[in-house]
C-alpha cells in the first residue's frame, strides 16, 4: 500500500498495490502494519456500508467529539463520489482548511480521515456504495456536524444535493469558539 500525506495534516490518500493473474485480483485493503508505520489507525472498531441509491446524494459533515473522536477510512467501492474533509482541529496548521477528492471503484483509492477532522460526500452516480472503518464505536451523544453548505467554509460542491436528510440540512452555523 502506499500512503500519500495531503495538504490537511494527517490526512492520507491510501493507494492499493494489487496482485494481478488468469483468476483476477487481490487487494490488501487494510494492514495494521502498514498502518502502523505512519502513525495511523491500527484498531478498527466498526466497519460501515452506504448504499446510496441516487445521483447527487449527500451524507455529511460527521465526526465524533471527544473523548469519542475516531480516525476514518473512506473508500468507494461501487460508483463514485466527490468528498470533502474538513479540517476542525483548533490546534493543527490546516484549521478551518478544507480539500476535495473525487474516488471511483475503478481507482480503488482510500482517505484516512483523522480524528478531528469532518467528512462529507456527494454522490456523482447512482448506486454508490461507500464502505467506512471506523477507529471508535459510534457515540450518538458525541456527534458533530458541519452543514455542506456552511458559510465559514465556502465549500465548492460539484452540483446542488439532490438528497440529502434533515439533520444534515438543519445544521446550525459553524462558531469558532
Amino acid at each position: 500500500m502506499k500512503f500519500r500525506e495531503q495538504k490537511l495534516q494527517g490526512v492520507y490518500l491510501i493507494e492499493p498495490e494489487p496482485h494481478e493473474d488468469k483468476r483476477g485480483m487481490l487487494r490488501r485493503h487494510f494492514c495494521q502494519q502498514e498502518f502502523s508505520k505512519y502513525d495511523l489507525m491500527t484498531e478498527i472498531k466498526q466497519c460501515n456500508i452506504s448504499e446510496n441509491q441516487r445521483k447527487h446524494t449527500l451524507r455529511g459533515f460527521h465526526y465524533q467529539l471527544p473523548p469519542n473522536g475516531e480516525d476514518k477510512v473512506i473508500s468507494c467501492f461501487k460508483g463514485s463520489i466527490y468528498d470533502i474533509v474538513v479540517d476542525l482541529r483548533k490546534d493543527s496548521q490546516t484549521y478551518m482548511e478544507w480539500q476535495s477528492f473525487e474516488f471511483t471503484e475503478k481507482d480503488r483509492l482510500s482517505l484516512y480521515v483523522p480524528i478531528g477532522c469532518a467528512n462529507a460526500y456527494l454522490t456523482l452516480e447512482d448506486n454508490t456504495w461507500i464502505l467506512y472503518y471506523h477507529s471508535e464505536f459510534f457515540n450518538l451523544s458525541s456527534e458533530g456536524g458541519v452543514r455542506y453548505n456552511d458559510p465559514a467554509f465556502q465549500f465548492n460542491w460539484p452540483a446542488e444535493p439532490g438528497v440529502i436528510s434533515e439533520k444534515d440540512l438543519n445544521i446550525q452555523d459553524f462558531t469558532i469558539n
